[in-house]
């Protein structure tokens, strides 16, 4: 089956097209990624990087594919861009300016106008973020300093080179969106993930050898992430399927319903966006903390949110459950599909149609949403259990997991949408309509 699978995609010109579109634009971005900024001590970085490889340092390290471990040009990534996204999404759902709910509602192009806003949101948040940043790794002080030459021309090329390269992070996303298989933003920190999982596994393997850890703790460790990772594709599969019945109508000699079909509501609606959102809230206060440590602001919010810490994983927590409820709020409308069924003429059985139907759906999104946010929860924060416990110095599971499966099973569902509508090509080439019904004429 997997092997008819890949035999079809490389026999699709469009989709083949599409995956090494996705290929190319994903080595530039690790290649860019690679890149470090001029007037950088690359070694200083390093050592500071491999003494907090399990702190926050270490996690968003990884969570840009090491691109801030490096400093690079694209140290900041895509988060300037995904904060912007939630304050644009926050201040349209809150109907704090009408301007922007009436953009909403005018279809593609009123979302064309949006996504300009945001990208000039985006722009500026790019720009303080970065001079946040290289305000901080400026004040690294040691035996070597990090910046080799920290003068005035030195802070306005790095943030100008930071913000250029959030930019085109942010522009590669919606080519690959655009011309590839997948969500281009999802896809490269996908990408920035997986480079580092090989590594990772090494490490593990390189204690084992050293004696540092016993080859059973070895298999326990792959044991709990091969179990944890089935959880999360259940969790991202998992669906509860509301049945609609549709009444029969009579239109001229034909009638039409008469049929029960259902409405699928994911337990994980938001997928991976919820954390990534999250943690692109949580790593902005951090990361400026981690490049001011000798700060007792800073030291005090490292020490309160350090990653075995419990307000670290309350505040986690109650972020991710707050998105995942949030972008429920923002991509299903209860309202919506109550009208829709009762325009259609469905009803859920047992319930009225109108006002009951959508408090009926609303209460069955709101526990689903729950119990899958308090699932993702556990699944985000259990790599710290396991760290604070069996002493495993490398990131795996968790958020990253999330992120990882997530993003494969999304990507691998529209290369098999693109697979079924190129099965579907052929009928529809060879048939011709006729009153209503389609007939097959040949090629």
């Amino acid at each position: 089956m997997a092997n008819n699978t890949v035999a079809n995609i490389f026999n699709a010109p469009e989709l083949r097209k599409r995956l090494l579109f996705v290929l190319g634009a994903l080595a530039v971005f690790r290649i860019a990624a690679a890149i470090p900024i001029p007037g950088i001590n690359t070694e200083v970085l390093r050592q500071l990087f491999q003494a907090h490889q399990n702190g926050i340092l270490g996690f968003m390290n990884i969570f840009s594919g090491g691109a801030l471990g490096r400093f690079s040009i694209l140290a900041l990534g895509i988060m300037p861009y995904i904060n912007a996204s939630i304050i644009m999404g926050l201040v349209r759902g809150a109907h704090i300016f009408p301007a922007l709910d009436r953009m909403h509602k005018e279809g593609e192009s009123g979302r064309r106008k949006e996504n300009q806003i945001t990208r000039i949101f985006a722009l500026f948040l790019a720009l303080l973020q970065g001079s946040m940043m290289t305000f901080a790794i400026t004040r690294i002080s040691g035996d070597t300093p990090a910046v080799v030459n920290p003068s005035v021309i030195f802070f306005i090329a790095t943030v100008i080179t930071l913000a250029a390269g959030t930019m085109f992070v942010m522009w590669l996303g919606e080519q690959i969106t655009e011309k590839g298989v997948g969500n281009g933003i999802s896809l490269i920190i996908f990408a920035g993930i997986v480079d580092r999982l090989p590594s990772a596994v090494m490490e593990v393997v390189k204690r084992v050898q050293t004696e540092e850890m016993d080859f059973f703790m070895m298999l326990v460790i792959f044991v709990a992430v091969a179990i944890i990772t089935a959880l999360v594709v259940w969790l991202e599969t998992a669906q509860r399927q509301i049945p609609v019945q549709y009444a029969k109508r009579q239109v001229g000699n034909k009638s039409y319903g008469g049929q029960t079909s259902y409405l699928p509501l994911k337990i994980d609606q938001s997928g991976v966006i919820a954390v990534i959102f999250a943690s692109s809230v949580i790593s902005l206060p951090l990361t400026i903390a981690s490049f001011n440590q000798e700060a007792p602001w800073a030291q005090k919010i490292l020490s309160a949110m350090n990653h075995s810490n419990f307000w670290y994983m309350l505040i986690f927590s109650a972020l991710i459950i707050f998105f995942c409820y949030f972008y429920n709020s923002m991509t299903i409308n209860p309202s919506d599909l109550a009208d829709n069924m009762k325009k259609w003429g469905g009803f859920i059985p047992g319930i009225r149609p109108g006002e009951p139907t959508k408090n009926y759906i609303e209460w069955v999104m709101n526990r689903l949403t729950f119990c899958g946010a308090i699932f993702v929860c556990l699944i985000a924060v259990l790599p710290d259990f396991f760290r604070e416990y069996f002493r495993v110095d490398f990131y795996f599971g968790g958020t990253a997991l999330l992120i990882v499966v997530g993003v494969a099973l999304d990507t691998v569902g529209q290369v098999q949408a693109h697979l079924l509508a190129r099965n579907y090509e052929p009928l529809m080439k060879g048939s011709k309509r006729i009153k209503g019904r389609w007939f097959n004429v040949g090629q």
